[in-house]
C-alpha cells in the first residue's frame, strides 16, 4: 500500500471503526480516544495529539463534521473542510483511525469505541469530560494534557484576518 492509500485507509465510518476495534481488542491493544475540530493544525495540536497517542497502542480521533464545527465555532469555521482536516490528521503516523461525528458531543461515538483511555486538554476537569462515565465504568481512565500556551486556531485565524487589513 502506498503512503496516500495508507492515509486514506485510516479515515473510516463508525461501522468500519467497530471492525478495527474488534481486531485491536483481540490483539490486546490499549485504545486511546480523543476528539475535536482540528481545523488548522498547529504546534499545540501536535504536542497534544502526540502525548495522547503515547497512552496506548491504538489512537482513535473523533473529528467534528463541518456542520458541527460551524455550530460550535461560528459561521466562518471550519476554515478547512472535513475531508482536508481528516487527511491531515490521518497523515500523522501515530493516528490509527479517524471517524466523523455530527452530534453536539462525541458521547455516542465514545460508547461505540469504548476506549481504555479518553484524553482531553487540561482546560477540562476529568470528571466533566463527555464520556467520563462510559470509560471509568469499564475500568478505563480519563486523562488531561496541559495545552501549549499561545496556540489556538481561533488566535491564528484572528492574526491572519488582522494582517489582511
Amino acid at each position: 500500500m502506498n503512503h496516500l492509500e495508507n492515509i486514506k485507509s485510516k479515515i473510516v465510518t463508525p461501522a468500519q471503526l467497530e471492525e478495527k476495534i474488534r481486531e485491536w481488542r483481540k490483539e490486546k491493544c490499549k485504545i486511546v480516544f480523543t476528539n475535536g475540530c482540528f481545523d488548522i493544525i498547529h504546534l499545540g495540536h501536535i504536542d497534544y495529539l502526540a502525548r495522547a497517542a503515547d497512552f496506548g497502542n491504538k489512537f482513535v480521533i473523533g473529528l467534528n463534521t463541518d456542520s458541527s464545527v460551524s455550530r460550535i465555532k461560528g459561521p466562518t469555521r471550519p476554515i478547512n473542510d472535513e475531508h482536508s482536516r481528516s487527511m491531515v490528521m490521518a497523515a500523522l503516523e501515530f493516528v490509527s483511525a479517524i471517524t466523523f461525528f455530527d452530534d453536539p458531543t462525541p458521547y455516542e461515538l465514545i460508547k461505540l469505541v469504548q476506549p481504555d483511555i479518553l484524553v482531553k486538554g487540561a482546560d477540562y476537569k476529568a470528571e466533566d469530560i463527555v464520556g467520563y462515565d462510559i470509560v471509568t465504568a469499564r475500568g478505563g481512565s480519563v486523562e488531561t494534557i496541559p495545552l501549549v500556551s499561545g496556540y489556538s486556531t481561533t488566535n491564528i485565524e484572528s492574526r491572519i484576518r488582522s494582517a489582511k487589513n
